[in-house]
């Protein structure tokens, strides 16, 4: 670029304009040609720069791997990895025990990421109408006279409505079941079996939800039981999300002396949240106004 012509001046560009334009050093420029024109086996190898010490990289790896042997324990990464060199007489930096482990594949194993593949949850929770799909989680918070409690949360998909709440002193399964009944007898207009059919209930795989009493409780109602993945929170986002300003708006401000006034604090901001936070995804309306909406438009369909 820098020896074409302008068609304006019939002059070359020049390298100094070239770079002023693409903002980019000339230095690099005068670099990579010269590598260009060096002859392959000439070209100097990169490595680290500075003096090995006592010891080059090779003796080095034999250290270290002689240190991973001699541990009881699997997992040591690069940083005790170098303190046990220390304390046998041999120096080193910590970035380059680091650096040696990594190219000899003697790092602390890691996770592999998602054991579902990186699109685990690359759809959507939000449903066409309410009733289809509800989410529960929990989350806690301290109480004055009985210290910590536990608060369990239902919501609805479709309108992000909270279809139940509860406290208690105990994180049992038989609380978390609470949010739940709250939300048949308000929603089904009874609490009989199948009476629920066609819902399905979003959780986590925390040891309330998970258990006996809980999956049969469910399956009396006819509710359909749907555990989102582990390590995915996003697949219980609606559920995660009212936590979140539930945490905003009251949990974080308010301190409550007993878990009984927790509790009916907790049914008074639900029909707060229900009939006043609105939701872009609503179009500004609010949970209440989206679910009367999507039964107005059901019964004018039948």
């Amino acid at each position: 670029m820098s020896q074409t012509h302008s068609p304006s001046s019939s002059r070359i560009y020049g390298i100094q304009r070239v770079c002023r334009v693409w903002k980019r050093p000339r230095s690099t420029v005068y670099e990579q040609r010269k590598r260009r024109n060096t002859a392959p086996e000439l070209r100097p190898v990169a490595g680290r720069r500075g003096p090995d010490g006592p010891c080059t990289d090779e003796q080095m790896v034999g250290h270290i791997r002689t240190v991973l042997a001699e541990s009881p324990f699997h997992g040591e990464g690069y940083r005790k990895v170098w303190a046990r060199l220390r304390s046998k007489g041999i120096r080193t930096s910590k970035d380059r025990a680091r650096r040696l482990m990594r190219e000899h594949s003697l790092q602390a194993a890691q996770r592999t990421g998602n054991p579902h593949g990186p699109k685990a949850h690359d759809g959507t929770i939000i449903t066409d109408k309410p009733d289809v799909m509800w989410g529960t989680d929990l989350t806690g918070t301290m109480t004055v006279q009985d210290g910590h409690a536990a608060v369990f949360v239902a919501v609805d998909h479709y309108s992000g409505g909270c279809v139940g709440i509860h406290a208690s002193v105990r994180a049992t399964r038989f609380e978390a079941f609470e949010p739940i009944r709250q939300g048949v007898r308000d929603h089904f207009g009874a609490f009989d079996q199948d009476v629920a059919k066609g819902l399905s209930l979003r959780h986590d795989h925390g040891s309330q939800y998970v258990s006996a009493h809980f999956q049969k409780e469910i399956k009396f109602l006819g509710i359909t039981a749907s555990p989102a993945f582990v390590r995915e929170p996003e697949g219980n986002g609606c559920a995660e999300r009212f936590i979140r300003t539930l945490k905003e708006n009251l949990l974080w401000l308010r301190t409550f002396q007993t878990v009984e006034e927790l509790r009916q604090a907790l049914l008074e901001f639900k029909d707060i949240y229900n009939h006043q936070w609105i939701m872009e995804r609503l179009g500004y309306r609010t949970p209440a106004q989206a679910r009367k909406d999507a039964c107005v438009g059901v019964e004018i369909a039948a």
